[in-house]
């Protein structure tokens, strides 16, 4: 499989043999770039950031701009996550945010991930998208006593600062009225937040980009980024590309060396997913199983979870460290041993899909959508990016625009570069062990 730290491009890959692919027929493929052709933003990348942007140009302010996609649009991590439209990103805690800087910092970041589930929200009935979402909610799971604790503060400081919409749920709670989940301690609710078929979703976004006029051309990756004249040209292997500015917006499946403003700056990291067969209502009964809501548990190697709209549930965590390791069987079968664990009555249920795909992470543990000179990215989504990638591809045309983005970590600070990039798979794997045993013994 690609490995954006091993391959050299995205270019000719398949698209994942995922669930969601199994519930749409995909459109024909938009033509590959041909010739040289002109345009004010290039735009690199096809998935939900890159579109996004490309909505936002044309309709907010008509300005001409172009997507190149590296295969077909759904080929990357925007049609094979977990399609969980989520009230965060990174792994920073808004309490953890009011320490690192301060507490209006926190708000205003709250406000921005509020928005972006809105947003989403706004999209999916502006153009009638037919992509499934399911009820309103986030719960996250704690998985010992002391996860409980946290999740108790953290449920008291959104509360206390920011209003309505978090619930702290206890155990016995949690289990009769959502889940009988033998592992959870108690658990926090955001009322904001679900679940929804994210290749369904992300091929109602394309069509809007295509209402607006705007060009999308399929199987052209960039081989090679020439800037000379304050102009950029983007190199495939069948045309050349000419902007004034450019968005990469590739995250995760941004080869190692592309372009020197995020060569270095993020670590891919595979996250791997099963479905399992539909679930009976007997089997629903035994499980306690009484909600559609996304689902994430505390432990630091995070577990999330939901049922489907047709009663199979989805869960999934971290695959591989290593590409070339990412199709082994042993971590879909660890996968369901873990959610055996945590649904013991349906141990004997078969998984009918595996399938994996690159996540991006920044050394901050937060995305950094930035832009300076005609170049702007967004990057490091750490898994979350179904919702915040909406209100990244708004503040990034917003940048192009000219306009300013509100004064927040999330827009005015550049990637982080990763220290000793070289070996960022090996401090992964070190980091998979510690939290391993961490998560174990509590």
């Amino acid at each position: 499989m690609y490995d954006p730290l091993i391959n050299a491009n995205p270019a000719g890959q398949p698209q994942a043999n995922s669930y969601w692919a199994s519930t749409i027929a995909l459109p024909a493929l938009l033509p590959s770039l041909t010739g040289t052709q002109r345009t004010q933003v290039a735009i690199i990348g096809g998935g939900y950031t890159g579109l996004m942007t490309a909505y936002y140009l044309a309709s907010e302010f008509n300005i001409d701009c172009h997507v190149l996609e590296a295969n077909r649009v759904g080929f990357g991590a925007s049609a094979r996550n977990a399609g969980f439209v989520l009230k965060g990103s990174g792994r920073l805690g808004y309490a953890d945010m009011a320490k690192r800087w301060n507490l209006d910092t926190a708000k205003g970041i709250y406000q921005e991930f509020s928005e972006a589930v809105s947003r989403v929200d706004g999209l999916i009935k502006q153009h009638g998208i037919d992509c499934e979402p399911q009820e309103q909610g986030y719960l996250k799971v704690a998985h010992n006593a002391k996860a409980m604790e946290k999740l108790q503060g953290a449920s008291e400081f959104i509360l206390k600062h920011f209003g309505d919409g978090a619930e702290f749920i206890s155990g016995q709670a949690f289990c009769e009225r959502y889940m009988n989940h033998s592992q959870a301690f108690g658990a926090l609710r955001l009322k904001d937040g679900f679940g929804l078929n994210p290749l369904k979703l992300l091929l109602g976004y394309k069509d809007a980009v295509l209402r607006q006029g705007v060009t999308i051309n399929e199987q052209s990756c960039v081989l090679d980024w020439i800037e000379e004249d304050g102009k950029h040209r983007l190199i495939t292997d069948k045309g050349e590309l000419i902007a004034n500015q450019v968005i990469c917006a590739g995250n995760a499946y941004t080869p190692k060396r592309f372009n020197q403003r995020i060569d270095n700056k993020f670590l891919p990291i595979l996250s791997n997913v099963i479905v399992t067969e539909p679930l009976s209502a007997d089997e629903l009964a035994s499980a306690g199983l009484n909600t559609h809501q996304v689902t994430m548990d505390t432990r630091i190697l995070k577990y999330y979870y939901r049922l489907l709209p047709d009663n199979r549930i989805l869960f999934g965590g971290r695959g591989a460290v290593w590409g070339k390791d990412g199709a082994n069987p042993i971590y879909g079968q660890r996968l369901k041993q873990a959610l055996d664990k945590c649904f013991p009555t349906l141990k004997h249920k078969a998984v009918a899909y595996n399938w994996t795909g690159w996540i991006a992470a920044a050394m901050d543990d937060m995305p950094h959508v930035y832009a300076k000179n005609g170049v702007g990215y967004s990057l490091g989504y750490c898994g979350a990016g179904v919702s915040f990638s909406a209100q990244a591809g708004f503040r990034l045309a917003q940048m192009m625009a000219g306009k300013t983005a509100p004064a927040l970590p999330l827009y005015q600070a550049p990637l982080p570069v990763m220290p000793f990039a070289q070996a960022r798979r090996l401090g992964q794997w070190g980091y998979y062990h510690y939290g391993w045993l961490k998560d174990k013994l509590g």
